[in-house]
């Protein structure tokens, strides 16, 4: 009996992964929960293990990108389970040797397909902890057509992922879901007929030269398999890439492979723009009196399918501002006091710590700080109940290559400034590799987001749901400003906290910005804790 071991869903924004690396060979004997193979996807790095004990049979080779639950090997439980069908494809073809043989004779060997077979229902499998239904977006096989075993037969979007359906035996595909149709999980999608059934040797039937009907002769080097693992020529798309080229109306021959093989990869699909729209051919004026038109630039316009981790997000944050009595207040931090120390001891500060003396160490410390005094500004509501922290996980929005990440420091009121500009350098580095883990990004209970590296003067943050406040920093502008009856020059920068004023009060939520402005004017105070 054989058992297929398939990619298992690994996040909520992850469509597929690449094999790394085999930790057994083809043909091993692997025990159960034993670690066969080691995968990759753009956040961690997984393994993957035997579900039962048996003889190994790879199908992905190392490097493959692979979507959600495609078959990676197989499990045999038994030695030389699949030898019998090998053995016996060669009997029914004697009338290879004669090359003068009669042509019905190759018909008459050929197995005929086993009449009706058995049926197989192909349901929507578990693809996570909180998806309870998904929506069939297409179909990849027709109401009809013969499908091998994994074979990918339709593609299925979650609100957070989207993944391929795959033949679990090969027979006839009988669709009963529609494209559109929402399905919960564990619905029949599908039926495949003829379960069981022999399959048609076809090249016995037009060539009576063939070899073998199984394409296993080393002879004829482009020969393809009819099962198994799938061969990827140069210039295929991964699953992913295929939608995203499709969506976008562009051609795979058009696209340059970088992955193994020359395989089009994911980000060669996101980074392949569409052929622009050519301008109809206008014919000839009839009369000289038409007045030439005035040259205008190329008009055209992209549509882009939203992802279902776009859908997410924005629902997310729609159900923030409509879930939320969510507030903003300003204020404004005189940046000298600051820019003045870290001018005088950040190259001191380098050489000690070994890392750079920011300003998203001091605002991260005047947090923790302010958040003593006013613990409502980090607590939460669950149900009926407001929940209070004694520590302070600091969650710092990052600029990734994907989009906007939250890492967080945790126990960040426990570390001084150097260990969190570590803590920042780490996490950072570990957004724009892709590399962050979720439980880095789950948990915080106060955020910071700089929008002043972009330039930002002014703005208001959403919620980070279920956090009850946000600090948006700004870019520091030089602004005459009045100084003990003086007007003067100084770096000024506007802060806004944007809260939840369902459990922190207009008095709470202005005298914490207040106070992360009194300790970053006097930074001096963050030392001694007053």
């Amino acid at each position: 009996m054989s058992l297929a071991i398939k990619v298992p869903p690994v996040g909520e924004s992850i469509t597929e992964v690449t094999l790394s690396s085999w930790k057994k060979k083809d043909g091993d004997h692997v025990e159960m929960d034993e670690v066969i193979a080691e995968l990759e996807s753009d956040k961690a790095t997984f393994e993957l293990t035997a579900e039962k004990a048996g003889t190994l049979q790879t199908v992905a080779k190392e490097g493959d990108t692979l979507a959600i639950g495609a078959v990676v090997a197989n499990i045999e439980e038994g030695a030389g389970a699949a030898a019998p069908a090998k053995e016996s494809a060669p009997v029914a073809q004697p009338q290879v040797v004669a090359n003068n043989a009669p042509a019905p004779a190759p018909v008459a060997a050929t197995p005929a397909p086993a009449a009706g077979g058995g049926s197989l229902e192909i349901k929507v499998p578990t693809v996570g902890e909180s998806i309870t239904e998904v929506t069939l977006s297409r179909w990849i096989k027709k109401d009809g057509d013969a499908v091998e075993m994994d074979e990918a037969i339709a593609e299925l979007e979650s609100d957070k992922a989207t993944f391929e359906l795959t033949a679990e035996k090969a027979g006839t595909l009988k669709t009963i879901a529609k494209e559109g149709d929402v399905l919960p999980i564990g619905v029949v999608v599908c039926t495949i007929e003829g379960v069981g059934a022999a399959p048609a040797a076809q090249p016995a039937a037009v060539h009576p030269a063939v070899v073998s009907a199984t394409d296993e002769s080393p002879r004829g080097g482009a020969a393809t398999t009819q099962t198994g693992a799938v061969t990827y020529a140069s210039g295929t798309p991964s699953p992913a890439a295929a939608k995203i080229l499709a969506e976008k109306g562009v051609d795979a021959a058009s696209v340059n492979g970088t992955g193994v093989d020359g395989r089009i990869t994911k980000g060669d699909a996101l980074g392949a723009q569409a052929p622009a729209a050519k301008p109809t051919a206008q014919p000839a004026a009839s009369t000289p009196a038409a007045a030439p038109a005035a040259p205008a630039g190329e008009r055209s316009e992209k549509r882009e399918k939203m992802t279902s981790l776009r859908k997410t997000v924005a629902k997310r944050l729609v159900a923030v501002k409509n879930e939320t009595a969510m507030l903003t207040t300003f204020n404004e931090v005189d940046m000298q006091p600051i820019m003045e120390l870290r001018g005088k001891y950040k190259d001191k500060f380098k050489e000690k710590h070994g890392v750079g003396l920011g300003f998203m160490s001091f605002f991260t410390k005047a947090v923790t700080e302010a958040l003593k005094d006013w613990p409502a500004v980090g607590a939460r509501i669950e149900g009926e109940e407001v929940v209070y922290s004694n520590f302070a996980d600091i969650s710092i929005a990052v600029s990734a290559p994907k989009g906007l990440v939250v890492p967080v420091i945790r126990n960040a009121d426990s570390l001084s400034l150097a260990e969190i500009e570590k803590a920042i350098v780490v996490l950072a580095g570990k957004a724009r590799e892709n590399k962050l883990t979720i439980p880095e990004m789950t948990g915080g209970t106060f955020t910071i987001t700089n929008g002043g590296v972009f330039g930002s003067m002014m703005s208001t943050p959403i919620l980070n749901s279920p956090q009850s406040a946000i600090l948006g920093m700004h870019n520091i502008i030089e602004r005459p400003v009045a100084v003990n009856g003086q007007v003067v020059i100084r770096p000024m920068m506007y802060l806004a906290l944007s809260y939840d004023h369902r459990i922190i009060d207009g008095r709470e939520s202005v005298s914490f910005l207040v106070r992360v402005k009194q300790l970053l004017e006097d930074p001096a105070r963050l030392l001694l804790g007053v």
